[in-house]
């Protein structure tokens, strides 16, 4: 890419700009009728994955087109240095390199000269090791208990990462073993989440890469007393804790042995973790077994987003349409529907994928851009959100194109229940692509006052992504599915996916917040007056309730 223009100077944007004007006002029931082809064609597939992408506002020619911006914006050059260890990540000076999470004994990836995969390795075999011991019994707490409680603390991709993937795999999971996450700093998070759970029987997984993260930390201590008032003495606490963290001096002093300890890498960003040493919680509920077959589903799709073309390549597609209704479209948002309740917080976990990556105002020179990047993510199971936010997709005012989620096989074993399901996603596919015209409700006999609410336009895209079940490497290949995808955004976008310092910003006044809010007298504030009004009003109303302070 032309670092002088950025993507807006590429041949590729023009053409992409003119096709635009010559497509946006073709509908697909048009494209369909004049096309009986097109579903075979605008489909593809890789890693256990399928995806139908024939119900979008694309012709071959943007396809095309798609094919010819990823070539002029460097994505294939990107993808082979971010694979090959360099520091794409230029703001942190950085390599990004999840993709060494997951690949195999033998491989080599080099950073700063040094072969990282053993090192994964290394660790991969220590957190198989202790999660065979506490899945078996021989790990036992303080008083001689066995493991039947896992908490995981952490915040951002230290929790959400976790919490999506149990949820996920919960019919492979040990069923003798409860899984709880803790990641708010609000005290009823941590209450909640062990308020039934036996201290003596209770492993907590502190997730922090420098063993300082505030909330992280604040909910640690927590449950440090929590489990030295229960059992007696801070003795109980290297039975009970163990570490997912590079800080091994905090690890120590804070009662952990560095040997229960397990390491990560700066190449690996928060929200490209799970697949790490952060998935440790993973691992003991669905074993190491389960956790190596998902690792084996992120490697099909690593090496298919390295190696199949752009019209058949599933991750380039999905971030080059994102980029078309952004960019193009002004579609502001997008929707994830996962028609699976067992992929509940998988959008969740999407909108800090994305949005933490592609939030981005400057690009790579540091020049604001002057096209809208990542959109905002949202979004919630099949058939749950049908029945709350689908009509505005359907009938409202705004274009919100959708990615579809299914399963060609049940998680769940009643019978009738998934052929419904999964007849609410098709449905749901071809009513948004093709609606219903006042024609058509006119011949079915609709009263003629009723006909303009009743009209859905259509033309809303979607993606239709199908999977045969919800398993362990399934859920690698859609994890790593969509990383490939944010990544191919990025790289059109010409900003970096791999920072987020608009995140710091909020966390330096918190500490300099909380010490006004603890102070003993009335500390002087020089905020700006509502947030000086807001700090003074809680101090008041907090001593004018029971006495509590904190």
């Amino acid at each position: 890419m032309d670092a002088a223009t950025g993507p807006t100077g590429l041949g590729a944007w023009h053409a992409l700009e003119a096709h635009y004007g010559q497509v946006k006002d073709i509908h697909l029931r048009a494209l369909f009728s004049d096309d009986p082809m097109r579903a075979d064609r605008l489909s593809a597939e890789g890693a256990g994955l399928y995806l139908d992408y024939s119900k979008n506002r694309i012709t071959d020619e943007t396809v095309r087109l798609f094919g010819r911006l990823a070539e002029e914006a460097g994505l294939a050059e990107r993808r082979d240095a971010m694979f090959r260890g360099e520091k794409i990540n230029t703001t942190e000076d950085r390599a990004v390199l999840h993709v060494a999470l997951r690949a195999p004994k033998g491989t080599s990836i080099h950073v700063d000269g040094r072969d990282v995969v053993p090192e994964v390795h290394e660790v991969l075999d220590r957190m198989s090791a202790f999660a065979a011991a506490v899945r078996s019994g021989s790990w036992l707490g303080h008083t001689g208990k066995r493991i039947r409680n896992v908490v995981n603390i952490g915040i951002g991709g230290s929790y959400l990462g976790p919490e999506m993937a149990y949820r996920a795999l919960r019919p492979f999971s040990d069923r003798s073993l409860t899984f709880r996450f803790v990641a708010n700093v609000d005290g009823a998070a941590f209450t909640e989440a062990t308020v039934d759970l036996d201290p003596a029987e209770t492993l907590f997984i502190v997730s922090s890469k420098t063993f300082t993260t505030q909330e992280t930390m604040a909910n640690a201590a927590t449950a440090r007393a929590w489990v030295v008032d229960a059992l007696g003495g801070d003795a109980a606490v290297a039975r009970h804790f163990v570490a997912v963290s590079t800080n091994a001096e905090g690890v120590r002093g804070f009662g952990i042995d560095p040997v229960n300890m397990f390491g990560f890498w700066d190449w690996v960003g928060g929200r490209y973790s799970m697949d790490s040493a952060i998935g440790l919680s993973t691992m003991i509920a669905v074993g190491p077994g389960g956790f190596g077959d998902m690792l084996a589903g992120f490697r099909a799709m690593d090496e298919h987003f390295r190696t199949a073309p752009v019209a058949k390549n599933l991750p380039a597609l999905l971030g080059l349409l994102t980029v078309w209704y952004s960019s193009f479209f002004g579609a502001q948002t997008a929707g994830v529907m996962p028609y699976s309740a067992h992929l509940a917080r998988f959008p969740a976990y999407l909108q800090q994928l994305q949005m933490e990556s592609n939030g981005k105002h400057v690009d790579l020179q540091g020049r604001r851009v002057t096209y809208d990047t990542g959109p905002v993510i949202w979004g919630e199971p099949g058939t749950d959100g049908q029945h709350s936010f689908y009509q505005l997709i359907h009938q409202g005012t705004r274009l919100v194109p959708c990615d579809l989620i299914g399963f060609s096989r049940p998680s769940g074993a009643v019978p009738g229940h998934h052929d419904l399901l999964m007849a609410n996603l098709f449905a749901q596919a071809e009513a948004l692509a093709f609606g219903k015209t006042a024609e058509d409700l006119a011949a079915e006999g609709v009263a003629e006052a009723q006909i303009p609410f009743r009209v859905s336009e259509g033309n809303r895209p979607t993606n239709v992504i199908l999977a045969d079940e919800l398993t362990p490497r399934t859920l690698g290949s859609l994890v790593a599915l969509y990383e490939h995808s944010v990544f191919t955004q990025g790289v059109v976008w010409d900003i970096d996916s791999f920072d987020q310092w608009g995140v710091e910003l909020g966390k330096v006044l918190a500490t300099r917040i909380i010490r006004e809010l603890e102070a003993p007298a009335e500390p002087a504030l020089e905020h700006d007056c509502s947030t000086n009004a807001l700090i003074a009003r809680y101090r008041r109303r907090r001593a004018d309730g029971d006495g509590m302070v904190s």
